[in-house]
């Protein structure tokens, strides 16, 4: 992992911030959207072998993967660190006319026994969580067929991060330090916690900076295309989609 940008980053309840409203607001309008379809896409291609099981969203009162895997008929129960976090999540559930239940609890200690869910997911959190990896044990622990998190690589237009920090402040408004992680520090954690890497999926590789700066969504599908196409985004795509497996 690398320890870079995280001034002012705690582990104690940082998915209050991804289920506001606030946060939100990044991922409005057609660029936005389009962010959220890659990832919806992605996410529902690696968890496609479990289709219709039961799955624990650590962190996931932004709604973003609980309530389009509820609409795609999976059992999702979301885990938040406080009551306030399925506020936003209530609404776009039954916006979208689907059930998600909804707990509060620690996230670093989840509320549930072993191999209690077939597929745990956690998107937007493990950057903001210094002790991620106890966080990806657990996540493990609780999970008997797959776990699915996101992260920022270091290898990635983040190297930028330092040149881009303050044109992303301008643009988003509301972006927060995160860490960097290095593939080999995250697959590493992964087989401690008892799992082995079984699938991936490299977003993007415009900085999403861009993307929103520019706010063409024409434009950002266009620029994409031909990078996966050329093999960038596998070289030095983000954020990366990881799925894990435990091994028997």
């Amino acid at each position: 992992m690398i320890q870079r940008h995280v001034h002012g980053i705690t582990d104690e309840r940082p998915d209050v911030e991804t289920a506001s409203d606030d946060y939100a607001r990044r991922f409005s309008g057609p660029v936005g959207e389009w962010f959220l379809d890659v990832q919806e896409r992605a996410c529902l291609d690696l968890l496609r072998p479990w289709r219709g099981g039961t799955v624990l969203d650590v962190g996931g009162g932004h709604g973003q993967v609980a309530v389009p895997l509820a609409r795609e008929g999976y059992a999702v129960t979301v885990l938040g660190s406080t009551a306030t976090c399925r506020e936003r999540l209530d609404r776009l559930a039954t916006r979208a006319g689907v059930h998600v239940a909804f707990e509060d609890g620690e996230l670093l200690r989840l509320p549930y026994g072993d191999r209690s869910f077939d597929v745990v997911v956690s998107f937007r959190l493990l950057p903001h969580v210094v002790r991620w990896r106890r966080l990806v044990g657990e996540l493990c622990r609780v999970a008997r067929r797959a776990v699915v998190v996101d992260y920022p690589p270091l290898v990635s237009g983040n190297l930028l991060t330092p040149l881009l920090f303050y044109l992303k402040k301008a643009v988003e408004k509301n972006t927060r330090r995160y860490l960097l992680f290095l593939e080999d520090a995250v697959r590493g954690a992964f087989r401690a916690a008892g799992c082995r890497v079984t699938g991936r999926f490299d977003e993007f590789f415009v900085p999403m900076v861009v993307h929103r700066a520019v706010g063409r969504r024409a434009w950002s599908a266009l620029a994409e295309d031909a990078a996966r196409r050329l093999g960038l985004t596998r070289l030095l795509g983000s954020p990366v989609i990881l799925r894990a497996e435990p091994v028997e």
